[in-house]
């Protein structure tokens, strides 16, 4: 029995119990065994996270396909697991040290800290798991993986060893992001944009062999800066080989102030004549344009900063090469100052000494470590690195031959321009958290790179040897004595990135690199479905690394979602205070209602504006759905067994099982096409509009009249509509779906294991010419060998029929609202210069047109009456008298009235629009809700003067 009030928190938990204790999600069932397989990994969120809404769309479309496919027959396997999140789980667990006044990681050394995250992983990390469960994520969570599991580990340090034996992974001096307060390098993704302001300060540099004088333009070249800190680090003054104010200058030297170093002008075309005075200075230790203008030119790179930021100088070699006598003064002066104090010292210095011309205010983007909050520093440092452009080419012709294709089709080409430029990739980090790296030193900082300790060992030892650095017995020695060769080795005490890990997600998941069943069966993954932020940082490398290790791409679609944006369309940030919490909506409205709000406005390409009531809005449809089945229940509305839908004799019966078809139809092939929307479109159509509003409307004088063969039918088939909307609606809202299976339909099993309505083989032209005349047949005939396709079932006939009754009713339904006709004014119908076949059928459905449109009479008559608003239905006209209803005169002037209001809006949106300092000014969010607002009038303005013209034709 189906309670009276839909309680969605009262149905989820006890779906959920349900789905496990049945392994529902389980891949590899024994009745699939020889299905296709369909394999899915999720992109592992953080250990240290939490559900967000960019998680909860990322996941609901997921699950749509996943569910979708389990009921279609495929073996359904989605690979769930957590990311160990380098940073942002040491950051956790020295916060809780720090909050709980205990000992600090250093403190502690590396062994007892690793153990400490360990203990912490076990006690809290993983929240996001049950969060998903909450969502109803069909994840086989049997097999849950991790990224510093045992099997994933192991999957690491082979990829690392057999990169770095083909080359493919070395190490170099290059820049980095490098975070001052975590003291680690961090990833371009770690890194956040934000806009400061701050100034622009234009110096004079001092032309060699010139007396320098202020006053004296030709005495000195003007560069601007917004950190005249690193000024100290400059190698070169660049200027654009073409600009003609410094072609004098080029291959010439100046004199660095303060410093008193000789650097050449050189000519570049970096350098842009338009900015600043088209002189820049050029510091390949402190920024990544001038590192590559370094390089292009051979410039020295002099790093000027420590680990923490702080101006570094005294026993700074590269610094004190050249200069001259005097110089250690100003370098113990300024030694150990922190950049930003030393930016105001250096400032005051400059200013004193005439160097500085001028400073202008400046507003522009300073990159900050999104963990610290801090601003990053380039920084010059010996790192690892992955070799990603020899790597990148397969990944580049995978997706230009069509082997792995993205949708939508546009996000190729941002792919393609990363790809085709990319940088060699930093994989090492300065933390304790995460995969060491394999590497160790001896006792010259010769490498060792190996899988293990004792095989580093034996490498090691077999070198040593070799350069007599030690003896074949002090070898032998150390190989069997693990103290004897203490400290003759150490091991890199970097981390690997978190990215190196999961960029082999999709198969050391399986089990690779051991001979696993999984990874025959399971890959190469059918799609994978992420965000577009996330296309160079794991999308890119897991291409790389697939295609390298297993010779195959990673996935054959990668379906690109769209940021989830409030309400306004603004981004969701904790310091705007617009964060909309997931967890929130399912407690209010259900995670029905917030899976089916997400599906439904997934359009490709465009963002999603998320309000809480439109996921209100959507607890409404399930509300309908659930009335719509208890109204069923309470009609005795079931299946007999053996009933086949294609045999109704009803014309309304007929209809609905071709309206189903078409339903399945559109939601099908939108779910193939990754067309979620479309696909929660059409089946909320099918639902609300055509089940509740029409075929239970118009199926109840049957099923509250007396017993008859067409009642009979007609609960047959209002249960059969029923389920199969179950069905369709089941991969978007998969818990109330199953909790009304489960009570009208519990004979056939789990309804997330029930066959998708849709038959794979394509019946023949004699199987349907035998499934129509069976239609008709007598009701004792056994049923047909060929089961009913719900896809593929046509009756044009009836909804010839029916269509026309639905649109007539909507159609005078539509004049009613416009013309303002109260409810209790019946009207009469005119039906005009009707055919044969209208007048057939009309009478048969005269008191329920009369009923649902308010309508006092229906006729027929050559022509329309004089006063008469004039329907055209189906390409049949109908006419509804006004005269005596409608206060014609009134009415004109009232939709005159709303039609210049239209245009008033209309006209006040575009002139914001069109004034460009609006555009330029305002927020993003602020100029796409006045383009809404317009699009709104100019639907109003046409729906008033449609109203209008339908008038001009009334006498």
């Amino acid at each position: 029995m189906i309670e009276k009030n839909y309680q969605p928190a009262d149905i989820e938990s006890r779906m959920s119990l349900v789905w496990e204790d049945a392994r529902a999600f389980s891949a590899g069932r024994p009745d699939r065994r020889d299905a296709e397989p369909f394999t899915i990994v999720i992109p592992p969120p953080n250990v240290t996270g939490s559900l967000h809404m960019g998680h909860a769309l990322n996941n609901t479309l997921q699950d749509i396909l996943c569910r979708f496919e389990r009921m279609r027959g495929r073996d359904v396997l989605w690979q769930p697991g957590t990311d160990h999140a380098g940073i942002a789980t040491q950051m956790v667990v020295e916060r809780q040290l720090m909050e709980r006044q205990q000992p600090s990681r250093r403190e502690m050394g590396r062994e007892k800290f690793l153990a400490r995250v360990w203990e912490w992983k076990d006690e809290s990390g993983g929240t996001i798991i049950n969060q998903l469960k909450r969502l109803g994520a069909s994840c086989d969570w049997s097999r849950e993986r991790f990224t510093m599991d045992e099997g994933l580990s192991k999957a690491v340090v082979k990829v690392f060893v057999e990169l770095h034996r083909a080359g493919l992974i070395y190490k170099d001096k290059r820049l980095v992001n490098w975070d001052p307060k975590l003291l680690t390098a961090i990833s371009d993704l770690e890194v956040q944009q934000v806009e400061l302001k701050g100034n622009l300060w234009y110096l004079r540099y001092p032309l060699e062999g010139r007396t320098f004088s202020p006053d004296d333009p030709t005495s000195f070249i003007v560069v601007a800066t917004t950190r005249p800190e690193t000024m100290l680090g400059d190698t070169a003054v660049a200027v654009h080989p073409d600009d003609e104010r410094y072609q004098h200058l080029i291959g010439k030297r100046v004199i660095l102030p303060l410093v008193g170093r000789e650097i050449p002008i050189v000519a570049d075309t970096y350098s842009d004549p338009e900015k600043g005075t088209g002189a820049v200075k050029i510091t390949p230790a402190h920024d990544f344009n001038d590192f590559e203008v370094g390089r292009r030119h051979g410039l020295a790179q002099i790093s000027v900063l420590d680990k923490e930021a702080c101006l570094n100088l005294v026993g700074n070699e590269d610094y004190m090469r050249d200069l001259p006598e005097g110089s250690e003064e100003f370098a113990r002066e300024f030694h150990g100052i922190e950049r930003f104090a030393a930016r105001k010292k250096i400032v005051e210095r400059l200013e004193t000494f005439g160097f500085l011309e001028r400073i202008e205010p400046n507003t522009h983007m300073v990159p900050h470590g999104d963990r610290s909050g801090v601003v990053i520093e380039p920084y010059l440092t010996d790192q690892w690195y992955v070799d990603a452009k020899t790597l990148a080419q397969p990944a580049i012709a995978a997706v230009r031959s069509g082997t792995t294709t993205f949708v939508p089709k546009n996000w190729e080409k941002t792919y393609f321009d990363w790809m085709e430029n990319i940088q060699p990739w930093c994989i090492s980090r300065q933390l304790w958290w995460g995969h060491q790296i394999p590497a160790w030193y001896g006792p010259d900082r010769k490498v060792f790179v190996a899988e293990t300790e004792e095989e580093a060992v034996g490498h090691a030892i077999g070198y040593y040897v070799e350069q007599e650095v030690i003896t074949p017995e002090q070898g032998r020695e150390m190989a069997l004595d693990r103290n004897k060769r203490a400290g003759f080795i150490t091991r890199d005490e970097d981390v690997l990135d978190t990215w190196f890990s999961s960029a082999l997600w999709p198969f050391s998941t399986l089990g690779w690199p051991d001979d696993a069943p999984e990874v025959k069966r399971y890959y190469p993954t059918n799609v994978l479905v992420t965000g577009f932020d996330i296309i160079f940082f794991w999308v890119a490398r897991m291409m790389m690394m697939g295609l390298h290790f297993m010779g195959e791409v990673p996935f054959s679609t990668v379906y690109i979602h769209a940021l989830v944006r409030d309400e306004k369309g603004a981004k969701m940030s904790k310091s705007k205070g617009n964060v909309i919490d997931p967890l929130a909506l399912i407690d209010e409205y259900g995670a029905d209602a917030l899976r089916f709000t997400l599906a439904a406005m997934a359009a490709q390409g465009r963002d999603i504006k998320l309000s809480s009531q439109r996921v209100e809005g959507y607890r409404n449809f399930a509300t309908k759905l659930w009335n719509a089945c208890r109204f069923a229940e309470m009609n005795d509305c079931a299946m007999p067994d053996g009933f086949d839908a294609a045999k109704a004799k009803e014309t309304l019966n007929r209809w609905i099982a071709h309206e189903a078809a078409a339903a399945t139809r559109e939601v099908t092939e939108a779910i193939e096409a990754y067309r979620f929307n479309d696909a929660a479109g059409a089946i909320y159509r099918f639902v609300w509009n055509v089940y509740c509003d029409w075929y239970l409307e118009l199926a109840k004088p049957v099923l509250t009249g007396p017993e008859s063969r067409a009642k009979a039918e007609t609960q047959a088939m209002v249960a059969w509509a029923r389920d199969e909307i179950l069905k369709l609606l089941h991969p978007f809202m998969p818990f109330i779906t199953e909790a009304l299976w489960e009570t009208t339909a519990r004979r056939d099993g789990l309804l997330a294991l029930t066959p998708w309505p849709h038959r794979t083989d394509v019946p023949t032209v004699e199987e349907i010419a035998a499934l129509s005349a069976a239609s008709f047949a007598d009701p004792l005939v056994p049923p047909l060998l060929i089961s009913f396709d719900a896809a593929s079932f046509k009756d044009e006939a009836a909804e010839a029929e029916i269509g026309w009754v639905v649109d007539l009713v909507t159609a005078i339904r539509s004049v009613r609202a416009e013309m303002n006709i109260p409810p209790a004014t019946l009207m009469p119908l005119v039906l005009v210069g009707t055919s044969a076949e209208t007048k057939e059928r009309a009478p048969r459905w005269t008191d329920v047109i009369k009923r649902l449109a308010r309508l006092s009479d229906i006729s027929f008559a050559d022509g329309a009456p004089e006063g008469s608003a004039q329907l055209v239905v189906r390409g049949e006209v109908a006419a509804l008298p006004l005269k005596g209803v409608v206060d014609l005169a009134a009415e004109r002037a009232r939709l005159t009235k709303e039609i210049a209001k239209a245009d008033a809006d209309i006209e006040r949106v575009d002139k914001k629009l069109g004034n460009p300092n609006f555009v330029a000014k305002a927020a993003e969010e602020v100029v796409e809700e006045e383009r809404e607002k317009r699009e709104a009038a100019l639907a109003r303005k046409a729906k008033f003067q449609e109203a209008l013209a339908r008038l001009a034709g009334v006498g």
